[in-house]
């Protein structure tokens, strides 16, 4: 009863080890003291550094602020990714949190084995007491004024970062505040009221703002040079943009579960609806905007090229907040198909594809779109092409040169053949270079997206529409369809439907943010927040993960020119079907945590 994890888990100052990159995060230090650590300059900076992250990107072990978005996050492999209806796990054992997630199966008492999901709760605990450390100690760090205020504004953004990865997934959660407890203190918090964290992260983001300097700023007098990937002004606008846009929405505003007591109410959401948190989240998404710091990455080279680009850019004007990365192949690791040397760990399902719309910008069910689902990967959204290996996809193959990818029945033993379990008929295209494989070709210079300017375009544009004002969320989607390369049609509409209404507004948006943000670790947040998991889950047709069986008609044509070949595509219901309770719209706290902490009551329904 007197160690709760999240102390046991931080109780010592250690400066891990961090992975190689070009930028700041090229350090290592052994495990020191307080007073070894903050009286040394050099140190201090590698105690921060240790908050960014910490551990080998690519393993397990990595906790650092990509942990959530990390694709190998659980046991080398699996994240939020796989357990929402855009992807499907290529693994199926019961007791992977991937799969417990997305079938309902998890409990307080189970998150998962080999490995428990026991990373939501205890990195961000973890990081929060180093930001804490960090914050009690850099006053009698040998450094200039400025830099120990830059590293303050610094600590307190990654504080809130790291509260908010908390706030999606349990609602309100105990605040430590600037407290650092030791390991052998009883600590027995209370859960924050969730108006009152909200509250409270929304000003430390203001604070943070202060103490920041602009993106792409000169550093500062006495500050260290190599600052690239380190939060600045930018980061803190943009996350209060991101936490008000998830307080303002069905499942936190006013929405809680029907099962909540008042008291439970009062700590996951607020307990009653108001359009004015629509309002705060639109003003914040703007002020980002109006900043002038970020731009869309646009090519106008080739439909689409700027988003495809974007992400194999270390440096751009579209980054927010991101994992600085060493040269890697992180990537084309996880998603490629066999016959590219990918593991394919997730594989995008139908329901994905089927969102994409054609490139005039219509959807795939609009008469008027020309979608045939006899030939159905012709003429479709630029960033579909740039997002999934589809049946007929030409990608580098590992003789050097670009290749068909087949996925019909009967293409042999290439690893690529449409089969029962967790084969979809496509592979994940996104945030992969195009001109290498696992194993041919130098690795691309790029980093980890958290956070990019396309996300506050679509989060103005959905807070501005809740607030009953849909005209204005017509300009920034406009600017997203443009640069994705979607035609702009007679009415430089790009597609969408003039004088939507608030309903259809809402869902164009939601299905816009569903493909500009595709495996960016966002869709599981989403349907939660949207509260729409129970309608896509639990039953029929949608309640599996689809997947397209394409098939080979007769033995004409070539494989190796795409000459003269015939398919069919046949849309099928996967086995692994999804299952969607109220209570699951929040994850329970661990049963151990809730011992460790008594005045730290559960979720609802749990």
């Amino acid at each position: 009863m007197r160690k709760s994890l999240f102390i046991i888990l931080g109780a010592y100052i250690v400066l891990s080890s961090c992975s190689k990159t070009s930028g700041f995060l090229d350090t290592s230090a052994p495990a020191l003291d307080e007073a070894q650590t903050f009286t040394d300059s050099l140190r201090t900076m590698q105690f921060l550094n240790g908050i960014y992250a910490e551990g080998n990107a690519g393993e397990t072990s990595y906790a650092g602020i990509g942990f959530s978005f990390n694709k190998r996050r659980w046991e080398t492999h699996g994240n939020w990714e796989t357990s929402a209806d855009d992807a499907e796990y290529s693994l199926s054992s019961a007791t992977r949190p991937s799969v417990m997630f997305y079938q309902g199966t998890f409990s307080p008492a189970n998150y998962g084995s080999s490995p428990k999901a026991t990373d939501i709760w205890a990195t961000p605990y973890r990081n929060i007491r180093r930001c804490n450390v960090l914050l009690k100690n850099i006053d009698r760090a040998p450094l200039t004024t400025v830099t120990k205020n830059r590293m303050r504004g610094e600590a307190r953004c990654l504080r809130a970062w790291y509260y908010l990865q908390l706030l999606i997934v349990y609602g309100g959660v105990p605040n430590v505040g600037d407290s650092v407890y030791g390991i052998e203190d009883f600590i027995d918090l209370p859960r924050q009221n969730f108006a009152e964290f909200v509250t409270y992260l929304s000003n430390e983001l203001d604070q943070a703002m202060q103490l920041l300097p602009a993106p792409n700023a000169a550093p500062p007098a006495g500050y260290q040079d190599a600052d690239f990937g380190r939060v600045t002004k930018g980061t803190a606008m943009g996350l209060k943009s991101r936490l008000l846009l998830y307080a303002a929405s069905p499942l936190f505003n006013g929405g809680a579960i029907p099962a909540a007591n008042a008291q439970q109410k009062a700590i996951v959401s607020y307990p009653e609806y108001n359009v004015s948190r629509w309002q705060a989240a639109a003003d914040a998404a703007d002020a980002v905007i109006n900043s002038g710091y970020y731009s869309l990455n646009v090519n106008t080279a080739k439909p689409g090229l700027g988003f495809y680009e974007v992400f194999l850019t270390r440096a751009n004007k579209e980054y927010i907040f991101m994992v600085t990365r060493p040269n890697n192949k992180d990537f084309e690791s996880y998603y490629l198909p066999g016959t590219r040397s990918g593991q394919n760990y997730s594989r995008p399902t139908q329901d994905v594809v089927d969102a994409f719309p054609m490139l005039n910008g219509k959807a795939i069910n609009d008469p008027a779109s020309g979608y045939s689902p006899n030939n159905p990967y012709v003429k479709r959204d630029p960033r579909f092409n740039y997002s999934i290996i589809f049946n007929g996809s030409r990608y580098q193959s590992n003789s050097n040169v670009q290749d068909f990818v087949w996925t019909f029945t009967g293409t042999g033993s290439n690893g690529d053949a449409f089969s029962s379990g967790g084969n979809t008929g496509y592979f994940c295209r996104k945030m992969c270079d195009s001109t290498i494989t696992n194993n041919v070709g130098a690795s691309p210079t790029r980093n980890w997206p958290l956070m990019r300017y396309a996300e506050i375009l679509l989060n103005y544009a959905e807070a501005i529409n809740e607030t009953g004002r849909i005209d204005l969320s017509y300009p920034k989607l406009r600017e997203l369809r443009e640069r994705a390369g979607i035609e702009p049609g007679a009415d430089n509409n790009y597609g969408m439907k003039a004088n939507m209404t608030q309903a259809e507004m809402r869902a164009f948006i939601q299905n816009e943010r569903r493909i500009e943000l595709a495996f960016e670790d966002q869709r599981w947040h989403d349907i939660r927040r949207w509260k729409i998991a129970m309608s896509l889950y639990n039953g029929g047709p949608n309640g599996f993960n689809r997947v397209m069986h394409p098939i080979r008609v007769g033995s004409a044509g070539s494989l190796t020119t795409g000459v003269g070949l015939t398919f069919t595509y046949q849309v099928e219901n996967n086995i692994r079907q999804h299952v969607f309770r109220p209570e699951m719209y929040l994850l329970p706290i661990m049963d151990e945590e809730i011992r460790k902490m008594p005045s730290m009551i559960q979720n609802p329904g749990w």
